[in-house]
């Protein structure tokens, strides 16, 4: 098995025209199914370095609606992964995206903790810019000192964002 490199780099605004050509994409195939589409994850914030892999939630009602919505996904080439071991996030893998950037696509129902906790943090930094500043080189730091291990690199900055978890109230 080879190794994952590493890879953060400077914020792009590029970004997030990405993203919305995905979220069209995904939009047109889920219709009323979703409630929202959101663009969480360091491609979310401006100024913040990242892997360039932009991590989108799909928002649906709840579970009723889960299995539409997967069918639907599945009819655009996603395939449902299951929740990957975290509790209220259905994870979807992809073939044939080639004219979209790298992403990760995820299905939450609108009371999910996982979906609350990346939409508070996203939006924690977009209204903090030191954090933005400070959140970026420790995401430089670790993917300089553990380029081939991405499990290192996730604990290397676990501390940082488990403290603005403390400070937003949802650790």
């Amino acid at each position: 098995m080879v190794a994952k490199h590493v890879i953060v780099l400077p914020y792009d605004k590029v970004w997030e025209q990405n993203y919305i050509k995905i979220k069209d994409e995904i939009q047109n195939a889920l219709g009323k199914l979703s409630l929202g589409i959101e663009h969480v994850g360091s491609t979310s914030v401006r100024g913040l370095s990242a892997k360039p892999i932009i991590d989108i939630d799909v928002i649906i009602r709840d579970y009723s609606l889960f299995d539409d919505a997967a069918a639907a996904l599945n009819s655009i080439g996603y395939r449902h992964e299951g929740n990957l071991g975290i509790i209220g996030r259905e994870a979807f893998d992809y073939d044939g995206k080639e004219h979209l950037q790298k992403h990760h696509l995820y299905v939450c129902p609108q009371d999910s903790e996982e979906l609350k906790r990346h939409i508070a943090f996203r939006d924690y930094l977009r209204s903090h810019p030191e954090a933005v500043c400070e959140y970026s080189r420790v995401k430089e730091e670790g993917a300089a000192l553990y380029p081939y291990d991405m499990e290192k690199y996730i604990e290397y900055k676990s501390p940082f964002i488990e403290r603005i978890y403390r400070e937003i109230g949802i650790w």
